[in-house]
């Protein structure tokens, strides 16, 4: 089976935006909220952060729960690890994420400034310079015959499907409006050049649009 670089439960606004304007420590995501982006996730059943029982199940469920799946690696732009601008002032920052993060595998940062690698729990963290492609080969040897995620952020992603080097995509449309920020798209219709869509509306509110390369 080859190894697929995969985009899952990405989340964008009905406008297509990933990410507000003024991205801080405080607003990972700048002016939008997280919590209305992603309610959608957080109402599951399988939701890893639930600390209580109960929880939706269905379609939604299912794609939290595909989350993990065969997943060896991940790659993410500098942007979704941190807030920093420019050249890393100390290396004291470690991610949004505490002392356990939730991916698990090697995590592979694109960065124009290079910082030694770093490990918390399960997970280290690799700052990489390169092109996208080259990107994708180290992760994939990291990542031991598994899948490799591409976690975002819109720019990251943009970047990946412009090289042509995503196979599978997941976006899910939240009934919000953000009216500015990185927007991944105008319209879903333009990947159709290169991938079949399905999209499915979930009684949550939120659409899926699953694509896969033609």
């Amino acid at each position: 089976m080859p190894q697929l670089l995969r985009v899952q439960n990405f989340n964008v606004s009905s406008d297509g935006i990933g990410a507000g304007a003024d991205q801080s420590l405080e607003r990972p995501f700048g002016h939008l909220d997280p919590a209305e982006l992603f309610a959608w996730a957080g109402a599951t059943a399988s939701w890893p952060m639930r600390t209580e029982p109960g929880g939706s199940r269905g379609l939604d469920d299912y794609l939290v729960r595909d989350y993990r799946r065969d997943i060896g690696a991940e790659i993410m732009g500098r942007n979704k690890f941190g807030p920093q601008r420019g050249p890393w002032q100390d290396d004291e920052w470690r991610g949004w994420w505490g002392d356990e993060p939730p991916f698990h595998t090697p995590v592979f940062v694109m960065t124009h400034h290079e910082r030694p690698s770093f490990t918390l729990s399960d997970t280290t963290f690799h700052f990489v310079a390169g092109e996208p492609a080259e990107i994708l080969r180290r992760a994939r040897e990291a990542a031991q015959g598994k899948d490799v995620r591409l976690g975002g952020g819109v720019t990251t992603v943009r970047e990946f499907l412009d090289a042509g080097l995503v196979d599978t995509l997941h976006v899910a449309v939240s009934p919000v409006k953000a009216g500015s920020g990185l927007r991944l798209w105008d319209s879903p219709e333009e990947l159709l050049d290169r991938y079949h869509l399905d999209v499915v509306p979930s009684p949550s509110g939120v659409v899926h649009h699953l694509f896969w390369r033609r």
